[in-house]
């Protein structure tokens, strides 16, 4: 059975290593070694780009923990000492992307890199690293969906099920839906969009933020933990938004004059 095996890797006396502490910092490491190699390729001061990508990580990764605790703060208003355990998972994608790509577009700017050249190294990294990183979810027993008979049904412990389906065994493993989308994306951006889109920079990262969104849309129709704003699905209202964005770049960047580029 498609079953987690547990949500410690290691554990070493009073120290826990987690898969899902592992699974981030994988994700981490791959996204910094493409942008490295990448802004070679594209000719741009590596030093910098780097700078601005750890800047984007780190901002990233607090906005990720800022978007999850806001939207659960009926529970973490009872739990403060949660807030914190990032270890425990809880790191919301939009919310990442929102303050990590605003932060990395002014930290590019201020060391005089090209923003938009800069944000479309960004957006076959940034799908390569939501592919690997998904996989926390998966040793954490969350992000999961609906009840499923399919044979890739995820097993989940009555530990981590929701009280409506404390008797039910399979739910859909909506992490590893995001995480083959994400990876189908960063094979798109990567191979097939880059060179159609080489001239007109920032059209990568408008793609980008495009899939994720369109797959995030359909993605969060089965999950079960979702953040709610009324009647709606907030990260379908944010998937909403971001599909909007997206148009609107595209649009933007192709009215606007090819460069030539490296």
């Amino acid at each position: 059975m498609f079953a987690s095996p547990g949500a410690i890797a290691i554990q070493l006396g009073p120290l826990s290593i987690r898969w899902y502490g592992l699974f981030t910092a994988a994700a981490i490491v791959v996204a910094l070694w493409l942008l490295d190699r990448q802004s070679r390729v594209e000719g741009l001061r590596t030093e910098d780009v780097m700078g601005a990508a750890m800047w984007a990580a780190v901002s990233g990764y607090i906005g990720a923990r800022l978007y999850e605790v806001i939207w659960s703060w009926s529970y973490y208003s009872r739990h403060l000492e949660k807030i914190p355990a990032v270890w425990e998972g809880g790191l919301a994608i939009h919310g990442g992307l929102i303050v990590g790509g605003i932060v990395g577009a002014m930290v590019a700017k201020r060391r005089g890199l090209p923003v938009l050249r800069t944000l479309d190294l960004v957006a076959p990294a940034g799908a390569l690293a939501q592919a690997i990183g998904r996989w926390g979810n998966f040793f954490n027993e969350e992000a999961f969906g609906a009840p499923t008979d399919l044979p890739w049904g995820l097993y989940i412990s009555p530990e981590h099920r929701p009280l409506a389906y404390k008797a039910v065994e399979r739910f859909h493993p909506t992490f590893l839906y995001e995480s083959l989308w994400d990876l189908a994306m960063f094979a798109v951006l990567a191979w097939w969009l880059r060179p159609r889109w080489h001239d007109r920079p920032g059209g990568l990262f408008f793609w980008y933020i495009g899939l994720y969104s369109v797959g995030r849309l359909g993605i969060e129709a089965l999950r079960l933990d979702s953040y709610w704003l009324g009647p709606f699905r907030v990260a379908q209202l944010a998937s909403v938004v971001g599909i909007l964005f997206a148009v609107g770049g595209l649009v933007w960047v192709s009215r606007r004059p090819r460069t030539q580029t490296r």
